[in-house]
């Protein structure tokens, strides 16, 4: 066999039987316990709750069932998971009135509950929600499957050839909040990148992610993959998160979505690896000099395109030089939309001046807002820069030039995502270099922090680590690599 030739030249390999875990080659013929789907326990309201030991037994069989799944995921082919993918898009499309049927059993809740209406409004499974998850299925079958490939095969002066092997994680444990289009979206690159999942939805849309995860294993069964390769966890009870990641021995990874207080709880107790954000207090920093049309422009859509994402601007720094020319413009836009804006004494002096002395040729939008209550003022505090707001809030700083923004920066910022509008190139490279977070942007808004934005395809969330996935995590971030060395006889002197 000769391994320097053609099968080789491409540096990929395909269905590559490769075990990405530390599988125990007992499981294959261990007895596993069946998860009890339908469990005929403690019921309030529709929603199971179970005991210590069911919770126990449980998650230990969703485990042992998605470590045998992953084996199996590892060595599928592109052909057969592009195939499944088509399918739940299909399933989906043909499923829109039972998914919303399922929906409205959550939304009927939600509404008794007194859930505020934008949480509502998160969990309606609207037909254009589910064309939208049909659409991310179908875009990752047509996208290039990474898993078997070898990147930066070089030949050692031995003669041995070492590569790395792009190959799956193996089994990931998503909990998340809310929205049960997460369900669809991390079944999909689970399924794309040869991985088994294990999936926790929060309680208030339980029956909506039970009618997608359905659908899921329904067209892992019809194109030939495990059905457990997608497993949905199908009680509510809170203790299931605390078996769950606590289980190094099945799960490989944990992914976390939701509020802070839910990740940092998560990351506190897991066993194993997380991947997460805590929070996104993202900045834009208008520097001089700057194209002030430009960075009104960009400054306006990074806070006010929508206030809720974590990749919204929350922070406002502008150079001393430009403050006087861009700070009246930008706040002019954003009290005429109602954002509040808490200034460092500067800024505020400045922009409370411009108020009261309001020029005469400005536009009358503008004029309106000035003249209104909506224009607000209030001095910033300390905690001020710390803040991810998640709301019509944003705090402003001037700052003496680049370097201080930098350095601001890197000490109040949560390392997500930051961006400078310069027309000094110098700067944005010192900009680039030294600040300090997942994704580093010029002269554009941090609200392309996205994966999908970012060429990905779709993304199971963002991580703000450095170890392993940093940014928009989509398939590659569901990988690893592993060392491939070719040889042809050699041995070690």
């Amino acid at each position: 066999m000769n391994l320097r030739g053609d099968a080789f030249a491409s540096h990929h390999v395909e269905a590559q039987p490769h075990c990405p875990t530390r599988f125990d080659p007992r499981l294959a013929s261990a007895k596993i316990p069946a998860m009890r789907l339908t469990p005929e326990r403690h019921e309030t309201k529709g929603i199971v709750s179970m005991s210590a030991i069911d919770i126990q037994t449980d998650t230990a069989a969703l485990g042992m069932q998605a470590k045998q799944a992953s084996a199996l995921m590892a060595k599928a082919s592109a052909a057969v998971k592009n195939k499944a993918l088509r399918r739940l898009a299909e399933l989906l499309r043909t499923h829109v009135d039972a998914l919303q049927k399922d929906n409205a059993k959550d939304l009927a809740r939600a509404v008794a509950a007194g859930l505020a209406a934008p949480m509502v409004d998160r969990l309606k499974l609207t037909t254009t929600v589910i064309e939208t998850c049909a659409q991310g299925c179908e875009q990752l079958a047509a996208m290039a499957d990474v898993i078997g490939e070898i990147i930066g095969l070089r030949e050692q002066p031995s003669g041995i050839r070492v590569g790395q092997m792009r190959v799956p994680i193996g089994v990931f444990g998503m909990i998340f909040e809310s929205r049960p289009n997460v369900t669809i979206e991390a079944a999909s690159l689970s399924i794309k990148s040869g991985n088994a999942c294990i999936l926790r939805g929060g309680s208030e849309a339980i029956d909506s992610n039970k009618a997608l995860a359905r659908l899921v294993r329904q067209a892992l069964v019809e194109s030939g993959l495990p059905e457990n390769a997608v497993q949905l966890v199908q009680t509510t009870d809170r203790a299931v998160v605390g078996e769950l990641i606590a289980m190094p021995q099945y799960v490989d990874v944990i992914i976390p979505r939701g509020g802070k207080a839910l990740i940092e709880r998560i990351s506190a107790g897991a066993k194993v690896p997380v991947i997460k954000h805590l929070d996104g207090n993202c900045h834009t920093y208008v520097d001089d000099p700057s194209d002030i049309i430009l960075a009104v422009k960009v400054a306006d859509n990074a806070k006010t395109n929508k206030f809720s994402p974590c990749n919204a601007t929350e922070s406002l720094l502008v150079a001393r030089g430009v403050a006087a020319e861009f700070l009246p413009q930008i706040a002019s836009i954003y009290a005429a939309k109602g954002v509040e804006m808490r200034c460092c004494p500067e800024a505020l002096a400045l922009l409370q001046n411009y108020k009261e002395n309001w020029p005469p040729a400005q536009v009358k939008q503008a004029q309106a807002a000035i003249d209104s209550e909506a224009f607000k003022l209030v001095p910033a505090t300390e905690s001020d820069w710390f803040e991810e707001y998640l709301a019509p809030i944003i705090s402003i700083k001037i700052v003496a030039g680049v370097d201080e923004a930098i350095a601001h920066i890197n000490h109040y910022s949560s390392h997500h995502t930051d961006a400078i509008l310069t027309r000094d190139h110098v700067h944005a490279q010192a900009f680039l270099r030294e600040v300090d977070s997942a994704s580093v942007m010029v002269n554009t808004s941090t609200r392309f922090a996205d994966g999908f934005e970012y060429g990905l395809g779709a993304e199971i969330g963002i991580s703000t680590d450095k170890f392993h996935a940093r940014g928009p995590v989509g398939i590659e971030g569901l990988t690893s690599l592993k060392y491939v060395v070719l040889g042809q006889g050699e041995v070690r002197v």
